[in-house]
């Protein structure tokens, strides 16, 4: 019958073609009406010839049966059966075959009802007696179709899921490596006493802003009396940042013999960094300071490869300052350049000071209301808690800059060492 086509599927933009030689379209139509039934046949003959293979159904158990069978393209389901009325005919055939697509026929334009027959998965929903041969053959090629785009797009989503999966699992071990590079106790001063009893003594806090971090720190014994510091900020984050602080770890290890000389030390960093920053594509950058923290001397020795200058707390004058000296020449970060001079500074460490070295997360965070936490905030927080211990010190700090940013997370990796002169037990 010839009529205006009324279909409450989004229409495509062209009809499928035949492909020739292909085999015929099965269509399944549960109709229990014999002359409708007679007439969808007839129009599928006229769309498309032999290229529609059609098997009826007069009840809707008759026709699950079938589509349990499979062997079936696609269903034209009458929502008004012998055995089945309205919506759940749709509901249960549905279950019985959900790859196979379904054409709700209906003699009922009752668009509330069509509505929720799309919405319950229907590829489509046509009037009976307003739909003619070419726009039913049309509406079953393009039912097959989305079918088919949606089983595709279903594929590429679970595939998407498992390599998300398996990219989770390949970080979280990052993660676990990354986190056993960092040291899991702090030496003591001398070797062997207790943490409480050692003249130096240290703490940190590291809080990556993703699974794995471009921040890494060590601390390590150079004598009886004197601790090498480092801490190191791979500009950005995640994998290639982790990879960085790995192979600074197996460097640290290289140039041990050279950490009591803090300048070369980090020299021997920038020249193992170069050579295998000059074979990457995208540029990469560290900043590093080292630090040489001497109990015997009472005193600190270090070199800056552009990082953050550590701030100085002289608790006995409550005064918190940047780690200053009379050489204010910084080297620069560390890969940039095949030769690069750190030069070593010296200044005082008396008993009770504190030396803090952090990285910029800590202090570049954006404020709620808008500015920026920045370093003279940092050195006030710092002045506010001058005589605290280092562990509450550094909570109570973060806690400041999470209410200053409005966020519990920090938008890139912060880390935190401390390294304290104790006072001499006399």
């Amino acid at each position: 019958m010839n009529g205006a086509a009324q279909s409450s599927a989004p229409p495509l933009p062209a009809t499928p073609a035949p492909v020739p030689g292909s085999a015929p379209i099965r269509v399944l139509l549960v109709e229990d009406n014999p002359g409708d039934a007679r007439l969808i046949r007839a129009m599928l003959k006229a769309a498309d010839g032999d290229g529609f293979q059609v098997e009826r159904a007069d009840r809707l158990l008759t026709g699950l049966e079938q589509m349990a069978a499979g062997r079936i393209d696609v269903v034209l389901l009458d929502l008004s059966l012998p055995d089945s009325q309205g919506l759940d005919t749709f509901t249960r055939a549905s279950a019985t075959a959900p790859k196979v697509p379904i054409i709700v026929m209906s003699g009922s334009a009752d668009e509330t009802l069509a509505v929720h027959a799309v919405q319950a998965g229907a590829q489509d929903y046509l009037v009976k007696g307003h739909v003619d041969s070419h726009g039913l053959g049309r509406a079953i090629r393009y039912a097959i179709e989305r079918q088919r785009t949606a089983e595709q797009l279903a594929r590429y989503a679970e595939e998407l899921r498992q390599k998300n999966v398996q990219m989770e699992a390949d970080m979280n071990m990052a993660r676990e490596i990354q986190q056993a590079f960092l040291p899991e106790k702090y030496p003591t001063f001398p070797p062997g006493v207790a943490p409480a009893a050692s003249r130096l003594r240290f703490c940190h806090r590291y809080l990556p802003a993703t699974a794995v971090s471009g921040d890494f720190f060590d601390i390590f014994p150079l004598s009886d009396a004197e601790a090498g510091v480092l801490i190191c900020d791979v500009i950005g984050h995640g994998l290639r940042a982790a990879l960085v602080t790995a192979i600074m770890r197996g460097l640290v290890q290289e140039l041990m013999p050279t950490a009591p000389d803090a300048g070369r030390f980090l020299a021997g960093l920038n020249h193992g960094l170069r050579a295998i920053f000059q074979r990457m594509n995208e540029p990469l950058v560290a900043t590093a300071f080292y630090l040489i923290a001497d109990a015997g001397r009472d005193e600190l020795r270090f070199a800056s490869a552009g990082h953050p200058s550590p701030l100085r707390v002289r608790r006995a004058a409550g005064v918190v300052e940047p780690l200053r000296t009379q050489d204010p020449r910084h080297g620069p970060g560390l890969g940039l350049f095949d030769e690069a001079a750190y030069p070593t500074c010296r200044c005082a460490f008396a008993e009770k000071d504190l030396v803090i070295l952090f990285t910029d997360g800590l202090y570049e965070i954006e404020g709620a209301e808008g500015g920026e936490f920045g370093l003279d905030r940092l050195c006030a927080a710092v002045q506010r808690r001058v005589h605290l211990p280092p562990a509450q010190l550094f909570d109570e700090l973060l806690e400041e800059a999470q209410s200053f940013s409005g966020r519990k997370e920090f938008a890139d990796g912060v880390c935190l060492v401390a390294v304290e002169r104790s006072e001499t037990q006399r």
